[in-house]
């Protein structure tokens, strides 16, 4: 016959121990409301006695605080998971969180279904990080939500918004390719529904048009065989193309083994630069020219911010450096 399992130590079991309420002790132990000093100590004595662990989910559930903070992704499809900014966007919320006994979910918002976030609303969510952000999405924010949301991109006049100076660096790359001779740069774009990522296509019309060259894009999404396939739309548009920007490193990796593919040398016949600065950048062959994306720094931040609820600037902007490789 197997031995009975140990009964966890329960709330009722100090508020007995301690001589006190239910309701007194949960006060004590969950930091909130009102109690005597002589009840406080003698629920933390009954507490520590009985190696009371308290249930932090339930006490997060009673004092509506919430227990988890959801990265909310849009995309048109649930790849967009996939994507190695997701993955860092999520570690930093986790670091964030650990220490405050909060969990983080990662949920994919569908691209044609912004009220999606209506089923975020409710007591075991204490914030949302809003990643892929568009105009939509903001004004689908439910009113329950307001003042636990931010944004990693856009944001609105309800919604704080924390994001890299793409604009920035962006321009920094392409005067890098210009100073090294560069005078018929192709780019690779991010999706075009993206507004955070079009800050960086303005950025290019805008230098190429100054400086009277000829405005070339392709789009992209953020993935290298999509910059596989942009590599090779740019080269049969404009066969004379000495540089290819693609805005994010993932997809200029994917550039460069197009060009590779086609015999074409990286970077004495076609420069290649990209935006991130990943891992992979410093390693490739050749390594990749590329623009810092702090995204630690920034969901850090914005983690922070909901977590603490403090009031914060309606735009938070980060700034992105060129990196200087091989590959430019």
């Amino acid at each position: 016959m197997p031995a009975p399992t140990a009964r966890s130590v329960t709330l009722d079991d100090v508020a007995r121990a301690a001589e006190v309420s239910r309701a007194t002790a949960s006060r004590v132990l969950g930091g909130y409301g009102f109690a005597s000093v002589d009840a406080r100590d003698r629920v933390h004595a009954a507490a520590d006695r009985l190696g009371y662990v308290p249930n932090i989910t339930a006490r997060a559930l009673v004092r509506g605080t919430g227990v988890r903070l959801v990265v909310a992704v849009t995309g048109t499809d649930a790849t967009v998971l996939d994507d190695p900014y997701v993955d860092r966007a999520v570690a930093a919320a986790a670091r964030v969180c650990a220490p405050h006994g909060v969990g983080v979910s990662l949920e994919w918002l569908p691209l044609d279904a912004p009220a999606g976030l209506r089923r975020l609303d409710d007591r075991s969510v204490c914030g949302v990080l809003l990643v892929n952000t568009i105009a939509p999405v903001l004004d689908a924010v439910p009113a329950g939500l307001r003042g636990r949301v931010v944004s990693i991109g856009v944001g609105s006049p309800a919604v704080p918004s924390f994001d890299v100076d793409n604009a920035g660096g962006t321009e920094a790359v392409l005067r890098h390719l210009h100073a090294g001779g560069r005078r018929r740069i192709a780019m690779v774009t991010g999706p075009r529904w993206l507004s955070c990522a079009e800050r960086s296509v303005t950025a290019y019309q805008r230098l190429m048009r100054a400086a009277g060259l000829p405005v070339r894009l392709v789009t992209g999404d953020f993935t290298a065989a999509r910059g596989h396939r942009a590599a090779l739309t740019a080269l049969r548009r404009w066969p004379d193309t000495d540089a290819i920007y693609a805005v994010s490193d993932a997809t200029a990796l994917g550039v460069i083994a197009a060009l590779r593919g086609r015999g074409i040398q990286v970077p004495h016949d076609v420069a290649v630069a990209g935006f991130d600065d990943i891992p992979y950048a410093a390693v490739s062959a050749p390594a990749l020219t590329t623009a810092t994306h702090p995204v630690a720094r920034i969901v850090t931040a914005a983690a922070s911010a909901v977590l603490d609820g403090r009031p914060v600037p309606p735009v938070t902007a980060f700034p992105s450096r060129l990196v200087a490789r091989e590959s430019a």
